[in-house]
């Protein structure tokens, strides 16, 4: 008997260690903690959907929330959750970094008043002082929403308020905050009974663009793993697409201490539709359109070709 066990084990090794060697690991750092923006990971991971494409993914929170595209940029992580605004900036200033994906394909941020505000369009904004976290394209997108209207971002006040833009607004701070996402600060207002209204972006002159995306090292990566990778998230979004609720009972339940509250549930059924349906579908017209728009605003001195730095895959 013992000799038979023997046998069976030597039999069936090579094929255990052929199926421990065909598991890819890669390494994911987000942009911020895990939030209903991460949906499509989390219910890739908890799915088992990264398993299935024989990945064993490391979802790692950064300690810096401007760590991710240095340590994509150094090799260091495999892939890293980034903004596409922030992508253009980043290839223009000479980081090896690429597309290699999207996440939210729509924008999130624009600028945010309380309903009872006297504030009821853009003009109203002149003069006014808007709160904001700085990402670097305030003037730009300012100028470019203002102009309809005479004036420019040298006509307001712009105010550093950290992540503290909520609590800004509500005690009358700020008269509006830009920087904040629709999906979370509108419904924690409403939260704390503030009703509060967007200008969305998109619809007033800013070209649209990918809120968030995956970016990976432009010269060391690989594209075979990232494919899989992209395929787990593409299942992931159809999970949630097509089972909403169930989708966001899972993903609460993957860290219920930090997931289980009303302001994620709420904020994961505002994004919902915000999730790319095709993650490794790339539109370099898109790309070039908004690096043109930085240009054009005097962001950036040249634009980089998308063709450049979006992978193809």
């Amino acid at each position: 008997m013992k000799r038979f066990v023997c046998l069976i084990a030597l039999i069936c090794m090579p094929f255990f260690a052929q199926a421990k060697e065909s598991t890819k690991e890669l390494s994911l750092m987000l942009e911020w903690f895990i939030n209903p923006d991460h949906g499509p990971i989390i219910i890739a991971q908890e799915n088992g959907y990264f398993k299935d494409q024989g990945l064993d993914v490391l979802i790692q929170e950064p300690a810096d929330p401007n760590l991710p595209p240095k340590l994509v940029a150094a090799g260091d992580i495999d892939l890293a959750v980034y903004y596409q605004p922030s992508l253009t900036h980043g290839v223009a200033a000479g980081l090896p970094l690429a597309w290699a994906g999207t996440l939210v394909a729509t924008p999130l941020d624009g600028i945010i008043v309380l309903d009872e505000s006297p504030i009821k369009s853009l003009k109203d904004l002149k003069g006014k002082t808007i709160g904001t976290n700085i990402n670097g394209t305030e003037s730009a997108v300012l100028d470019t929403l203002f102009k309809p209207y005479g004036f420019s971002s040298k006509d307001i006040k712009l105010v550093n308020v950290g992540w503290n833009m909520s609590s800004s607004l509500m005690a009358g701070r700020v008269d509006a905050t830009m920087g904040a996402y629709r999906n979370f600060e509108l419904n924690q207002l409403a939260l704390e009974d503030h009703k509060a209204r967007m200008f969305f972006y998109e619809e007033n002159g800013i070209p649209p663009y990918d809120e968030l995306i995956f970016i990976a090292n432009k010269k060391k990566h690989d594209k075979k793993a990232i494919r899989k990778f992209l395929r787990a998230i593409e299942l992931g979004t159809q999970f949630i697409v097509n089972n909403p609720q169930k989708a966001w009972e899972i993903f609460r339940d993957s860290s219920p201490e930090k997931l289980d509250n009303e302001l994620n549930k709420l904020a994961w059924f505002d994004t919902v539709s915000r999730f790319a349906l095709r993650p490794a579908a790339k539109d370099t017209g898109r790309y070039n359109r908004y690096a043109e728009f930085l240009k054009n605003a005097g962001q950036l001195k040249k634009v980089p070709s998308a063709k450049s730095y979006m992978l193809d895959l």
